[in-house]
């Protein structure tokens, strides 16, 4: 595998257990969904080296967001400023006025419905679309979060997925804004064969990736050790 791409193609088994949040998610289940949403967000302009960017929630859509722009070649950075510089907004519908866009950005809400039918909708328009993507175009060095690379981030997950098995709940309790949170919360037990946990939702897991010490479970990562 050199790209997230590949990750996403690899979750091919229905009986695999990926991500759980308010239910568990298989591992074809959330491809499909990646797939949906990629396609969304090519529909909204999003390309190599486009912006995205996702409100720090944690929250499935925010995840699916995530992957669909990598397989477009999208920039993602997680809790923007205010006055966003990115394509795409990303985030619960109620939070999104907040944001200042630059001129042609596009907001895409989950949650309530946006009063607003320019936003793109994910309970509408994202479920909606194919569940199937194109080869996609990006390569090792193709720009995706926090300054580094497809493979700068691979590697890094890579590393960290050494330390888990296909048995571990690896909960997101850190920051989205820092990258070694998705490296090793998001990226790493994908690759690994583990489930990803979004809490409070999600419960607990085995092994909690946070910069503090007041985690439930007995394992902890450091996402400053993940840093891509």
């Amino acid at each position: 595998m050199e790209t997230l791409a590949d990750v996403v193609a690899s979750l091919d088994d229905p009986d695999r257990p990926a991500v759980r949040a308010e239910r568990t998610h298989d591992a074809r289940e959330f491809r499909s969904r990646v797939y949906k949403t990629g396609n969304a967000l090519r529909h909204r302009g999003v390309r190599e080296s486009a912006g995205v960017a996702v409100l720090d929630v944690p929250a499935m859509p925010a995840l699916h967001t995530c992957f669909g722009a990598a397989l477009l070649g999208g920039v993602v950075e997680f809790g923007p400023d205010r006055v966003v510089d990115a394509r795409v907004l990303a985030g619960p519908t109620t939070e999104l006025d907040a944001y200042d866009l630059p001129r042609g950005g596009q907001r895409v809400g989950w949650g309530a419905p946006p009063a607003d039918p320019s936003w793109l909708y994910f309970e509408r328009d994202v479920w909606s679309e194919n569940p199937t993507f194109p080869e996609p175009e990006v390569a090792a060095d193709t720009p995706f979060l926090g300054g580094a690379t497809h493979g700068e981030v691979l590697a890094a997950a890579v590393e960290v997925a050494d330390g888990y098995d296909g048995d571990d709940e690896v909960a997101v309790r850190a920051p989205l804004s820092h990258p070694g949170t998705v490296v090793a919360g998001v990226v790493a037990p994908l690759v690994a064969g583990a489930t990803v946990v979004v809490p409070p939702a999600g419960g607990a897991g085995t092994v909690a990736v946070t910069a503090g010490d007041d985690a439930p479970e007995d394992r902890v990562v450091s996402p400053d050790d993940a840093h891509p």
